[in-house]
């Protein structure tokens, strides 16, 4: 494993920590969730990381990146970000390798199950570690196209 990807899987786990122990933002507070879902506009990646302004999670999880184009299957994974269950807002997903402008971006739901460990995001395409989850049969995404 490459030491890039080392220390990104280290930054997830920290901040896929992190997102379980903050919690909610006040006690007492209670939101009933749409269901799950992904909201995200078209957008420029020229910070290197694309964001989607809300995401509801059933579980916690992850806010996974990959590429894909009028066929809208999912492609290979160019970024990931922790979820926590419930709302999550203003999720980035730092990239891992270059996207152009103009280039399609699917913006998926997947869950944090059946890997080795928790908290380090373990999936590949077609693996069933970390892997997308399905509302109805239907993947929770949303896909963008950059600038």
């Amino acid at each position: 494993m490459t030491k890039k990807l080392t220390k990104l899987s280290t930054l997830s786990a920290v901040i896929f920590s992190g997102a379980l122990l903050a919690g909610p933002a006040s006690a007492g507070h209670h939101e009933e969730m749409d269901g799950a879902q992904v909201w995200a506009d078209d957008q420029s990646v020229a910070a290197g990381s694309v964001t989607a302004k809300k995401v509801n999670a059933e579980t916690n999880g992850w806010l996974v990146v990959h590429r894909t184009d009028s066929n809208m299957k999912p492609g290979p994974v160019v970024g990931h970000a922790p979820l926590k269950k419930g709302k999550n807002m203003d999720v980035a997903a730092i990239l891992t390798e270059e996207v152009k402008p103009g280039e399609m971006l699917m913006l998926m739901v997947h869950g944090e199950s059946g890997g080795m460990k928790t908290g380090i995001f373990e999936y590949t395409l077609g693996a069933k570690e970390d892997g997308p989850i399905k509302k109805d049969g239907k993947l929770i995404m949303q896909v963008v196209t950059t600038k």
